[in-house]
């Protein structure tokens, strides 16, 4: 331990100061068949933007991530049922649970909801759609 009014001491050995490599990179590019969104730069042929069909799938993807999360912690996940609406600043997902389950997926303080909606917030960040979670009772 290092003494009152001196430095500290360092725990554990030096790092590496050979730069070096950081090793794999993981989620890169997508394999064969797969569209990367935008990667063409214009319109597809039915006069929409290119990557609106990958919205309607993130819209999905979003729904199916709260949806499991809200069965993984209410007492009956048959009456869990999620919404979708896009909106100007993405997508809103509507959470329904049983009148028994609104405790549980609220939380003590809101804690719950609030991961809730930090995970799904941060899921569509990932495919670049904003999120807003609303749990109706």
């Amino acid at each position: 331990m290092a003494e009152q009014g001196g430095p500290a001491q360092r725990g554990g050995p030096d790092p590496d100061d050979q730069g070096g490599d950081l090793g794999e990179v993981r989620g890169g590019a997508p394999e064969g068949g797969e569209h990367e969104v935008g990667a063409e730069g214009g319109q597809d042929g039915e006069g929409g933007q290119v990557g609106e069909d990958d919205d309607r799938s993130a819209e999905g993807l979003l729904s199916d991530v709260l949806a499991f999360l809200a069965r993984s912690i209410v007492d009956d996940p048959d009456k869990v049922r999620v919404e979708s609406e896009p909106d100007d600043r993405g997508v809103i997902l509507r959470l329904y649970v049983g009148p028994d389950d609104m405790g549980k997926v609220i939380g003590r303080g809101g804690r719950t909801a609030r991961a809730l909606r930090t995970i799904v917030r941060v899921a569509g960040a990932r495919e670049g759609l904003g999120t807003i979670v609303e749990i109706v009772e």
